[in-house]
Formats: structure tokens, C-alpha cells, sequence
């Protein structure tokens, strides 16, 4: 009787939910971020159906995979893969142009043409939630429709300035950078300009062009909804929350709506899995410690020019410290006997280590927010999108610094790197990050699983939306209140001015004969 009553009283508290998690994109550092959520409802006792490309192991048995054709975008884009060193230079927009619009665009048909998709699609499935990864494949969000379910976003990056325009959260122009912008000196007037001119640019580009073709997409892969399926716009101006992947201990500090929550580093926990014994081995038998290199799953090293590579290894033979290096070709030439290279490091687990001293990293977020976690300075180099912007809040706050591609050479780098090996004030800094980074009320990942339960509890938690998101921006930002008492003002004035000129005029004529006694 005591185990029935017990087992009531979790029944109120625990009711298992249908949630679908689309995280389609075949990247696997979005995937390293996203990944624990879909697990974490599983284990809860929710059924999880996630449409994935990458495929998990051991998954619980109530966590079902809808696998999509394993493409990466250069394949799907029908281009060589170039050396991602050459696009340093890239602009924001033709980086949109070029990549995010063109790749977003054939990487969604890609999935949602995928056979195990299309089988998925013509089920007779009921969801309480659907999930989507918010990166350039919007379409999706039309299975909210579909499933007649709430719909929540997440992303691997931060806060969104599409998802604000369409919600009704302040832009924040002069301090929030848009977050595929990379801008020297934010805070300059033209680095503010150059801001809300990227802002103007990819918004309406987003809205009167790319959006259109996502939605060609949904008449062409999802027919049977096709005719009442609400505009993406729509249906983006309903999302019940969106979860953000970052947090105001390291990011700029942001006014954010109540359904905008941050989850930065829900991916992070201290390790448990233990490393490779070589690996092991190398770092424990480091006494003076490790530089980490490591430029992402994008960049890779062995494709930097001769030149380049050449610094690196002169640099890295005159240290005392160890060297760990993902390096992705199977030898390197003139290698320096303290330098261990691996095709693939594991690197949550690395940079657990105590011995590793720095990170020679490109900036991007789920390594900078690794490295933070673990208390690691960052001597960064970046490469394109994000990447300047999370090392500028590195170099800011004092546990970092940054080193152009262009300015690579023996002695610029000799340089960088001891001034953080040397300098302990970036350690320092970096413990001091790690201790805040983790200073919160609930840990990244439980605080992303209460509000995607919250939002099944309270039925797409309609109270949390900004009734803004359904006026216009005239209305929202009181324009035409603004632009009425102006009127008033300078009519008030016009006026004003108009009596005191007649006023002197007829003085002037002799009409009004003023009395002088």
C-alpha cells in the first residue's frame, strides 16, 4: 500500500510525454551540444523520436532515431570541400550568400527527402512537443503544425537577432553583435553601424526571400499539410521557448524575453569517461605541462599553408611544455619530439586535464565554452562566423587572446604563447571564468529539460509570449505615439512662433497703440 501511494504521488509529478527532436544537421560539434537533450528526456521516462544523422550507440529503448542521409554540406552543395584557412577573409554576407543561405537550403531538402524522413512522415504519429534545431532549416518547424504540437527551438549558438525582429525582444544593437558577425570594435560608432547594417541585411533577406524558399520546400516534401499550414513567420512568432546557448557569466550581459532561455555548456559535466592510455599517459608524464591545439571539426590543421605549419613546429620544438595536436593527415613531416599528434582528441576530457596549461584554439563556441568550463586559457585564431566574437569576450575578460591568421609567424606566436604560459593572470582569469560559468541556480542542461517539460505542462505556455510579436514594428517600438507628440510639439511651436509674429506685426502698424504712463 505504501509502494501504491508512492507511486501515485510520483505519477503527478513524472507524465511521460511524445517529443519529437529535430536535429537533422550532420555537423558533429552541433551534434556534441545537442545530443544531451534528446538522451536526457529519454531517461526521464519521455518517448523520444529524433530525426539525426549521427547515430547514438547505446540509446535508451525509448529513444527511436529517424536517421537522414549522412551528407555533409560541400556534398550536398556539389563543391570540393575548400580549405577552410581560405575563407578567413570572408565577408559576413557572402559567408551567408555563399554557404548558410545556399547550404541551408539544399542541406533541409537533403533531410527531409531522405527515405527513413519520408517513411517517418507518412505515419500515424501524435506528439506533445516537437523540438527543432534552429540553424537554416525552418521547414521543419512545420511539423509543430503537422503534430498539432508546441514548438520549441534550440540552437548551438547564441541569442538570435531574427528570432528577437519576430518576438518582440530588444534588438540591443549597440551592444549585442549579431551572431554570424565578426566585429573588431563593437562599441565604435562604426563598429554599431556595421551591426545593424548586418541586422537590416539578413533580416529581410531571411524574411522576403530565404524563408519563401523553406516554404517551397514544405508544399514539395509535406503536401498533406501544405494548404494550411500557417507562414514560417508564423509559426516562428509562436515558438513557446527557444533555448539559447549561451549565458550571461561569460556572454555580454542581454535584456531576454521570459521564453528565451540561456543553456549555455548543457553539454558540459565534469568527466567521467576516462581517456585513451596513450593520450593518458602523455598528459600525466607532462611535468611542465600541455599546449592543446585543436581548430575544431571544421578547420583542420594539416591543411594550414607550409609557411604557417613551419611556425607551428619551430614554436612548439623551443618549448619546455608538451604539445597535443589534432592533426588530421597520418604523419607530419619535421615533427618536434615533444608533439603528440591524433587524428580525433577527445576534448571535454582533455582539457579536464590539470596538466594542460593552454588552448590553441578557432573560437568556436562549443570548445571556447570547454575550455571555460575547465578553467583553460585560449590563445585564439579565428577563422570565420562566431569565432572573433567569443574570443574578443575571451580577451576582455582576461582569459584569453587573440592572434590574426594573417600575423602568424615564429615570432608573433612564440610571443602569444608565452605571454599566457608566463602571465598566470590568465590562469588565474580562467579559474575565476570556470567558477562563474558554473555558479547557477540549476545546471545548463536540467534548466533546458524544466522548460521543455513546462511548456508540455502548460499547453505551449501561451502566457510566456510577447504579445509584441503580433504588432507591427511601428506599433511595437511607439513610433507613431512618438511620431504623434512630435506633431503636437512642432505644431505647439509653429504656433507659437506664428501669434508672437503677429503680434509684432500689429504692434509694428500701429493697430494696437500701447499706453505709457
Amino acid at each position: 500500500m505504501i509502494f501504491l501511494c508512492l507511486l501515485a504521488s510520483l505519477l503527478q509529478y513524472v507524465e511521460p510525454a511524445n517529443i519529437l527532436y529535430v536535429i537533422p544537421f550532420t555537423s558533429i560539434s552541433h551534434y556534441i551540444m545537442l545530443r544531451p537533450v534528446g538522451l536526457e528526456l529519454a531517461r526521464r521516462g519521455h518517448n523520444v523520436t529524433v530525426i539525426t544523422a549521427n547515430k547514438e550507440e547505446n540509446p535508451p529503448h525509448n529513444y527511436r532515431e529517424v536517421m537522414v542521409d549522412d551528407k555533409k554540406i560541400w556534398d550536398i552543395l556539389g563543391t570540393e570541400r575548400p580549405n577552410i584557412f581560405t575563407m578567413v577573409d570572408i565577408s559576413a554576407e557572402d559567408f551567408h550568400h555563399h554557404v548558410l543561405w545556399r547550404g541551408g537550403l539544399a542541406f533541409t531538402e537533403m533531410a527531409l527527402n531522405s527515405s527513413a524522413v519520408q517513411d517517418f512522415l507518412k505515419e500515424d504519429n501524435k506528439f506533445d512537443l516537437v523540438v527543432v534545431e534552429q540553424f537554416f532549416e525552418e521547414a521543419f518547424y512545420a511539423l509543430a503544425h503537422k503534430y498539432n504540437a508546441p514548438l520549441a527551438l534550440i540552437t548551438t549558438f547564441g541569442n538570435c537577432m531574427r528570432h528577437n525582429i519576430i518576438t518582440g525582444n530588444p534588438l540591443q544593437l549597440s551592444t549585442v553583435i549579431a551572431e554570424f558577425l565578426d566585429v573588431r570594435e563593437p562599441e565604435t560608432f562604426w563598429g554599431r553601424f556595421r551591426n545593424f547594417y548586418f541586422v537590416t541585411y539578413e533580416y529581410v533577406m531571411w524574411k522576403f526571400w530565404y524563408l519563401k524558399k523553406q516554404e517551397a520546400l514544405i508544399t514539395k516534401y509535406l503536401p498533406d499539410i501544405a494548404d494550411t499550414v500557417p507562414s514560417l513567420i508564423e509559426l516562428q512568432k509562436n515558438v513557446s521557448v527557444f533555448l539559447i546557448n549561451g549565458h550571461s557569466s561569460y556572454d555580454t550581459p542581454v535584456a531576454l524575453l521570459p521564453n528565451i532561455i540561456e543553456v549555455g555548456g548543457l553539454h558540459l559535466s565534469e568527466s567521467t569517461k576516462s581517456l585513451p592510455k596513450d593520450i593518458k599517459y602523455f598528459l600525466d608524464n607532462s611535468t611542465d605541462g600541455v599546449v592543446y591545439v585543436n581548430f575544431g571539426s571544421n578547420v583542420r590543421s594539416a591543411e594550414l599553408p607550409l609557411e604557417k605549419k613551419n611556425a607551428f613546429l619551430n614554436v612548439f620544438r623551443r618549448l619546455k611544455q608538451n604539445v597535443l595536436w589534432k592533426w588530421e593527415d597520418e604523419k607530419l613531416d619535421n615533427k618536434p619530439d615533444n608533439v603528440l599528434i591524433k587524428h580525433w582528441l577527445p576534448q571535454k576530457e582533455i582539457l579536464a586535464h590539470p596538466n594542460i596549461k593552454m588552448f590553441i584554439s578557432h573560437g568556436g563556441l562549443i570548445g571556447t565554452q570547454e575550455a571555460i568550463f575547465n578553467g583553460v586559457p585560449i590563445l585564439g585564431v579565428p577563422i570565420y562566423c562566431d569565432q572573433y566574437n567569443n574570443l574578443l569576450l575571451a580577451k576582455v575578460e582576461g582569459y584569453g587572446c587573440i592572434m590574426s591568421y594573417h600575423d602568424i609567424d615564429e615570432d608573433n606566436l612564440y610571443n602569444k604563447i608565452n605571454e599566457i604560459l608566463k602571465n598566470d593572470t590568465y590562469a588565474k582569469s580562467a579559474k575565476e571564468m570556470s567558477r562563474r560559468f558554473k555558479d547557477r541556480p540549476l545546471p545548463p542542461l536540467d534548466t533546458a529539460i524544466f522548460w521543455l517539460e513546462y511548456v508540455i505542462r502548460n499547453n505551449g505556455a501561451e502566457h510566456l509570449k510577447n504579445p509584441a510579436r503580433n504588432m507591427s514594428w511601428v506599433t511595437y517600438s511607439m513610433w507613431d505615439v512618438y511620431t504623434f507628440v512630435f506633431l503636437i510639439i512642432i505644431s505647439t511651436i509653429i504656433l507659437g512662433v506664428t501669434v508672437v509674429k503677429e503680434i509684432k506685426s500689429l504692434l509694428g502698424s500701429g493697430v494696437i497703440k500701447v499706453k505709457m504712463h
